[in-house]
């Protein structure tokens, strides 16, 4: 057969020495011509010089064929193609601690002394980590940094029954336990069902090899791109670059074990839109993430403060508008010591009036989430990913919290705190995921079309008050909330002329820390003060008295009362009273008599 005809093999990979043969061979017939040298010399050759090299990756290692005359510009091309990279979309190394990296260049591998069998390491260009290597470039919160170095073990007493040595000795009756031990978990009162996110990465970075083969990984459910083994998606698809089946189940970790409100009067002036109007309501968390002492290497999302952003809200439904505000308000929270913590909602309907009851909607019979607030949590979760030294990304999970009012069980308020996993953000970002159209609070997952190939779900956190409330804004008057115009609560400076001319504390301190009277002297339309407030905020964040006295001789501070003077109620239909409250607006007249004889009725 080969006197007459040649054997071509076409491809990035041919057969290895020992006779097995490797994917992606196209073989291919073709007629010898007379003139042509026998083709048994030439197969006899290319034996001779084929090798197979091992390329260990993030993914895991594979097998390139290659020849020792082969240069290493095109042996570098073919590993693109072969694993689905860009030319320079990665980097490939003699050895695992990445060094003597290898070139794009005429050299051959023989050259190069790359001979068969031998061991390449590849790093993806833009991630400078290999599998348990610490990104040091990486900025963690402050709190992932403070629990990366607590010792985080549970330590125990002595047990007078069980434990028969010294007062210096353990045994396995006394012996500090991990942070992950799940029968400690299960049998703490409540229950935990989910280990903290810190104690799961002492149980990834344990054992004998310290973690140094440990990664964290984002999943992704979207086809790899630089695969040109074959036409793109519809027409062609392939192991190396097809997304991996997801299989759905419960996540053993939590990024966020409690959520907890400073006070109770932050909630209630947020539920005070529901009871007014009737209809629901959405706003932002602005606190700071603690330790959670109650669960071993827990993290606490504790709310000092909600912003509630432009938004069309009916009984049934909540619409988020555009919001210009939305940089400025980021920016005076960071100034205060906060953060976007997470997300609030209200699904609230009244049962009786009379006694202030609301129904009971969301258990095990109905739902906890609707499919719809899933992937609204997912979104925001991806909005604000939770950086991570030990991902390849930089990023992995997120912090942010979704925390809903509704009735419980007693037919009052209660609020509810979830995240959704890891997996269901993947599957939000990469918009797999869609709500029922007739039954929203049921949802599934898209089937492939030509324009995408598609490969519960959540979990709850406790939500609580504090025994002794906490204030991080201690004022006791109510500055109106931003965006309540449908109850006919503006913020101007009318309101604030009538704000400060009630407050009766001689603290000027007291009186200026509101965290939405803040936000209005900052993007009022009239004044804003810009970053001519920082010395007050850094007052209030400090709660230092003398600082804020220092802010109130500013020039900006007299122009504000003055405008407040001049927005009074009875500025311009008569003169401006003479007395004044403690901080230069005026204080309100009384009402005027009734011009009819006085009522007996109660009012």
């Amino acid at each position: 057969c080969l006197n007459t005809e040649a054997v071509c093999f076409k491809g990035a990979t041919l057969f290895s020495l020992t006779g097995r043969i490797e994917t992606n061979i196209h073989v291919v017939l073709v007629r010898k011509k007379p003139t042509e040298r026998p083709v048994t010399s030439d197969l006899l050759l290319m034996s001779f010089y084929l090798q197979i090299i091992r390329v260990q990756t993030p993914d895991g290692m594979r097998k390139i064929a290659s020849t020792k005359r082969e240069t290493a510009a095109a042996f570098l091309k073919k590993v693109a193609t072969e694993l689905g990279f860009s030319a320079n979309g990665f980097s490939i190394y003699l050895n695992r601690n990445k060094t003597e990296e290898i070139l794009s260049q005429n050299k051959t591998m023989s050259l190069l002394k790359i001979k068969h069998g031998d061991m390449l390491y590849l790093v993806p260009t833009g991630s400078s980590s290999s599998p348990g290597e610490v990104m040091d470039t990486i900025q963690e919160d402050e709190i992932d940094q403070y629990l990366t170095k607590q010792d985080g073990k549970i330590y125990r007493n002595k047990d007078p029954q069980l434990c028969h040595h010294g007062s210096l000795g353990k045994c396995v009756h006394c012996v500090p336990l991990e942070p992950f031990d799940e029968d400690y978990l299960n049998h703490l009162d409540p229950p935990v069902k989910h280990m903290s996110f810190h104690a799961y990465l002492r149980k990834l970075t344990g054992g004998a090899d310290k973690g140094k083969f440990a990664a964290l990984e984002n999943i992704s459910c979207k086809i790899k791109s630089g695969c040109e083994g074959h036409l793109p998606w519809p027409e062609g698809i392939c192991t190396k670059c097809q997304p991996s089946a997801l299989t759905l189940n419960r996540q053993k970790y939590r990024h966020v074990d409690n959520i907890m409100f400073e006070n109770h009067t932050t909630a209630d002036r947020f539920l005070d839109f529901w009871r007014k109007t009737g209809s629901q309501r959405m706003g932002y968390l602005y606190g700071r993430y603690t330790e959670h002492k109650d669960i071993p290497l827990g993290i606490r999302a504790e709310v000092a403060a909600i912003y509630e952003p432009p938004q069309n809200a009916t009984q049934n439904s909540l619409e988020l508008v555009e919001d210009p505000k939305a940089a400025a308000v980021d920016e005076i929270a960071a100034k205060l010591g906060l953060c976007k913590v997470g997300w609030i909602f209200t699904d609230l309907l009244s049962e009786d009036t009379r006694i202030g009851t609301v129904r009971f909607t969301r258990n095990h019979d109905s739902h906890y989430l609707s499919a719809e607030e899933c992937i609204t949590a997912g979104y925001f979760q991806n909005l604000h990913s939770n950086s991570c030294r030990l991902s390849r990304d930089g990023h992995f999970g997120s912090k942010f919290v979704t925390v809903v009012a509704t009735g419980g069980p007693d037919n009052q308020v209660h609020f509810e705190g979830y995240q959704v996993s890891n997996q269901c953000m993947a599957l939000v970002k990469d918009e797999c995921l869609l709500p029922c159209k007739d039954a929203p609070e049921l949802g599934f997952a898209k089937e492939s079309c030509s324009e995408q190939y598609v490969p519960d779900v959540f979990y709850k956190i406790t939500t609580t008050f504090p025994k002794d409330p906490q204030y991080t804004f201690c004022s006791t008057q109510r500055f109106p909330i931003e965006n309540r115009d449908i109850l006919g609560e503006t913020q101007d400076f009318k309101s604030l002329s009538t704000y400060l001319s009630q407050c009766t504390s001689t603290t000027f301190l007291d009186v200026v820390s509101d965290f939405h009277l803040l936000l209005f002297l900052v993007t009022n339309e009239v004044m804003p003060l810009g970053d001519s407030i920082g010395l007050l905020l850094d007052a209030v964040r400090t709660s230092n008295e003398d600082l804020a006295q220092t802010w109130k001789k500013s020039e900006q501070w007299a122009t504000i009362e003055q405008l407040c003077s001049e927005s009074a109620p009875w500025a311009g239909s008569r003169p401006a009273p003479r007395a004044t409250g403690p901080w230069g607006a005026p204080r309100p007249r009384p009402p005027p008599p009734p011009c009819g004889p006085a009522s007996t009725a109660p009012s």
